[in-house]
């Protein structure tokens, strides 16, 4: 029975590299989308036949990182598997740190938590993913911007696993504009801290850190409503502030104000 909660979180950028499973085939992930898989994964091998000016602006990176993500690119289609949850590293991930949470939470992150990928559309934290590189911002070969050409196949699949649960879109910008769910009633996350000035300023350079214990404390306490956050001290002293909260038509934005 799936989770009475459905939280959506971007990818990390950097990627553990290597892993133990078998290289990736159909049917061996949690959403059914392989077909739109196997196309953005045939264009990138695509891609990483360019000149390495063209790879670097494709990835966004150069150097050494450019040739460890041109490698894993080429390589994608044989190149062993590991977990998503091991897979994706960063600071979001470090602070969910789900391989130390509960067996119970961690069963549940299962069903309640998506990743929005530009190569694999929604990831489940158990399917076994390639170490691979790309923006879902970038437009690659015939396909276009990755945001617009996944938006109608991942809203649909979202659309349908949303009904009767609440849904905590805590994806930024980039990834955000891959998914239109028209009609379903999502939350939103603000974090905000004192500028220089003393006014309120929406928190930047530790975003994910802060995302990361949102997301780990909805998957301890289960059926987590927005206004149960009310009564949540995050661990880096950020309290909900009910008088901020904005709704928007369907979407609820709440704001974390650090005290």
């Amino acid at each position: 029975m799936p989770s009475s909660s459905l939280i959506l979180i971007p990818p990390s950028e950097g990627k553990a590299p290597g892993g133990g499973g078998p290289p990736w085939t159909p049917g061996t992930m949690a959403v059914d989308l392989d077909h739109r898989r196997e196309r953005v994964m045939a264009a990138l091998r695509s891609a990483m036949r360019r000149n390495a000016a063209e790879r670097g602006r494709l990835l966004g990176v150069k150097g050494e990182a450019l040739a460890a993500a041109t490698e894993a690119n080429r390589s994608i289609a044989t190149s062993p598997t590991m977990p998503a949850a091991e897979r994706f590293t960063g600071v979001l991930y470090d602070a969910l740190s789900l391989s130390t949470l509960a067996a119970d939470a961690r069963a549940r992150a299962d069903g309640s938590l998506l990743v929005l990928s530009g190569v694999f559309g929604l990831v489940a934290p158990s399917d076994p993913i390639p170490d691979h590189k790309l923006k879902m911002s970038v437009s690659i070969g015939r396909l276009g911007k990755l945001s617009t050409w996944w938006r109608d196949a991942v809203s649909a699949e979202l659309a349908e696993r949303a009904a009767g649960r609440t849904v905590w879109n805590l994806l930024p910008n980039e990834h955000a504009a891959a998914v239109a769910l028209a009609g379903v009633a999502q939350t939103t996350v603000t974090f905000l801290e004192p500028g220089r000035d003393g006014q309120l300023v929406a928190v930047a350079h530790w975003n994910k850190l802060l995302k990361g214990s949102l997301v780990r404390h909805l998957l301890e306490q289960p059926g987590t409503a927005p206004d149960d956050l009310a009564d949540w001290d995050h661990p880096e002293g950020f309290r909900l502030d009910p008088r901020r909260t904005v709704v928007d038509g369907s979407t609820t934005t709440l704001s974390l104000v650090r005290r």
